[in-house]
């Protein structure tokens, strides 16, 4: 992708002039027009800057209440969002983040947004990877390039029972697009627990041609032991034995021997994070009402994405060990995050889990 038209910034090029033109989008400029942030005259912060008047942090968030939907961003193209900043308080899982592509009728984007940033557990967990980092306390950021040609519509919809509070700032840029550049996607899933001697489908159905770029995965253990024998596969166009297969869970997310460096492979799982692979969340049992281990996991492939012409299916099996050193099938809580760019339109996403199958029990 040609870099001076203001899409794929890197170290090497940024020094190159473009004509391109940057535009934001937060609560201090719904629109981002130009010239037009920092000007409301009411809002969050207009008690706290009632002695300052205009310009002072009178309009820093919203506040979505419950059962609402809040459009984010509305964005006319062409161009890319480049970045996007968010904080939001309440249940993660049940703040819902619908991207929308050139006036499509079905989110190429939905996710639960602590899922969608690999915080998938309610708790935060620092993440220092290329498109996706996590910082103190609650500061998620997406650095996926998100190409758009005529459209942009971004939402956040809060199916708590509770009105919730969100900081954002949108960062794009209104520029061409080459004609080979796809539109960006991304799919949650979550089986609680998994039917026995069932594979865990990460994502199914993708119809049209593309490259897969991420996985993220909240894993919850529900047996004693080791649980990450399983391999990953990839099927592709056609494929009834997969293209891509994996050795073992944590191979597929870069690590090794249970994540854990002893000699015997059992004092513990040491966590990571790095910027194409991290196992970055491990909680732990603690007292009597917390009895599972719970971990956060992700894999992007900007390096190496898999491609695909016209299909695309991704599965993971649940293995620990057994009796007699065979392997056991898992019935353990699996959500996962698929992100991939493809061309449009794509097929409709299976619907969202119910609220209370969203839920962290």
């Amino acid at each position: 992708m040609a870099s001076f038209n203001g899409l794929g910034m890197h170290l090497g090029n940024l020094s190159r002039l473009s004509d391109a033109v940057s535009r934001s989008i937060s609560a201090e400029n719904f629109d981002g027009a130009k010239g037009r942030g920092g000007m409301a005259s009411e809002g969050a912060g207009s008690h706290a800057a009632r002695d300052l008047g205009h310009g002072w942090k009178v309009s820093p968030s919203v506040r979505i209440k419950a059962g609402e939907t809040f459009t984010v961003a509305d964005i006319e193209g062409p161009g890319a969002v480049q970045q996007i900043w968010m904080t939001p308080t309440g249940n993660w899982r049940f703040s819902i983040l619908r991207i929308y592509w050139d006036g499509s009728e079905h989110p190429s984007v939905e996710c639960p947004v602590g899922d969608f940033f690999a915080v998938g557990w309610g708790e935060f967990a620092q993440v220092a990877s290329l498109p996706i980092c996590v910082n103190p306390g609650s500061a998620f950021n997406s650095y996926w390039e998100m190409p758009f040609r005529k459209h942009c519509r971004i939402t956040m919809t809060n199916i708590a029972e509770e009105d919730m509070t969100l900081y954002f700032q949108v960062n794009y840029t209104l520029t061409d697009v080459p004609e080979d550049a796809a539109y960006f996607h991304a799919q949650f899933r979550r089986v609680n627990p998994l039917p026995y001697k069932d594979v865990y489908t990460i994502v199914d159905g993708i119809r049209g041609r593309g490259q897969f770029v991420g996985t993220y995965m909240a894993w919850g253990s529900n047996n004693n032991g080791w649980w990450g024998e399983g391999e990953i596969k990839f099927y592709m166009d056609g494929d009834a034995y997969p293209t891509i297969c994996g050795t073992g869970t944590e191979d597929y997310f870069c690590g090794s021997y249970n994540f854990d460096p002893s000699p015997q492979h059992n004092e513990g799982y040491i966590t990571y994070t790095t910027p194409y692979a991290g196992f970055h969340q491990v909680i732990r049992a603690e007292g009597d009402y917390k009895a599972q281990l719970r971990m956060g996991m992700y894999r992007w492939h900007i390096l190496d994405p898999v491609r695909f012409e016209a299909d695309l299916r991704v599965t993971m099996q649940a293995l620990g060990w057994g009796y007699n050193h065979r392997y056991l099938p898992l019935q353990d809580d699996i959500a996962s995050v698929a992100y991939w760019y493809q061309t449009l339109p794509h097929a409709p996403f299976p619907p969202l889990p119910e609220r209370d199958q969203l839920l962290i029990i």
